[in-house]
């Protein structure tokens, strides 16, 4: 049976990824926001200050940190105001009471977020490497790519369970609201190092900040405080238990 059912299953996942990219895509201006807004950042905030862009380190970071805040958006709203907008329409309620299970459902949004990060992070690579002085090994490259990945745990859960929890029309105004007082006070706009103590001790307690420090350090620009680790394994335990509350709940509630 498990050499029927592994393949069925994949399959499902990938249909499932295709559909929901596809319907993303029927929206453009959300897909521009997350490919575009991050590599705008770069393109106007660093590559014109000579100090930071000419310097390979400082460009490298900078283009680290963007490309967490693309993670981060994609978390929020792939996993956020998608699911919620999802949950508003027959044809979810429907998918969730088939055979199937929710694993190819789950997988294949999962997908869909990685399909949409990478959307996210290309330009902000493409602007750092033309026009800056950022430099990355293939090591640090792969590191980078798996520091993303841990970095945005924390904000998956986050995500889904503010799209398990809210409609649609309250989804997508929290998730703004969580996005960009997050982005910059954990130094995704402007490095820490410019901070006022005040920010800087708020800073290291959040999520953001520790994701940011998680990448930068993998790409060879920084250095890793155990706290950051600490504060990012706290936070990815409470958003993913979060999520598994909200996930519970609704189904408690729309199919008992």
């Amino acid at each position: 049976m498990s050499t029927t059912t592994a393949p069925g299953a994949g399959r499902l996942t990938v249909l499932h990824a295709r559909y929901l990219v596809l319907e993303a895509l029927r929206t453009p201006v959300a897909v521009i926001g997350t490919a575009f807004f991050p590599a705008l950042a770069l393109l106007f905030f660093v590559v014109p200050q000579s100090a930071v862009a000419d310097d390979p380190p400082s460009a490298t970071a900078a283009a680290a940190q963007l490309s967490m805040f693309a993670v981060i958006s994609v978390c929020l709203f792939s996993f956020g105001a998608a699911v919620a907008e999802d949950r508003s329409l027959p044809w979810d309620p429907y998918l969730r009471t088939l055979p199937a299970g929710a694993t190819p459902r789950i997988l294949g949004r999962l997908l869909t977020g990685l399909v949409f990060a990478l959307i996210g992070i290309a330009p902000v690579v493409v602007i750092a490497a033309l026009l800056t002085a950022a430099t990355l090994t293939p090591a640090q490259a792969v590191l980078g790519l798996a520091a993303l990945v841990g970095g945005a745990v924390p904000f998956l859960g986050i995500g889904l369970a503010l799209g398990y929890s809210l409609s649609p029309k309250a989804a997508v105004p929290i998730a703004q609201v969580i996005l960009f007082p997050m982005a910059f006070a954990g130094g995704l706009f402007l490095p820490p190092e410019t901070f006022p103590a005040w920010l800087d001790t708020l800073s290291r307690a959040l999520p953001s900040r520790a994701g940011r420090d998680l990448v930068v350090a993998a790409v060879g620009s920084g250095d890793l405080a155990l706290e950051s680790v600490l504060v990012l394994v706290v936070w990815a335990v409470l958003g993913l238990g979060l999520a598994g509350w909200a996930y519970r709940r609704d189904e408690g509630r729309r199919f008992r």
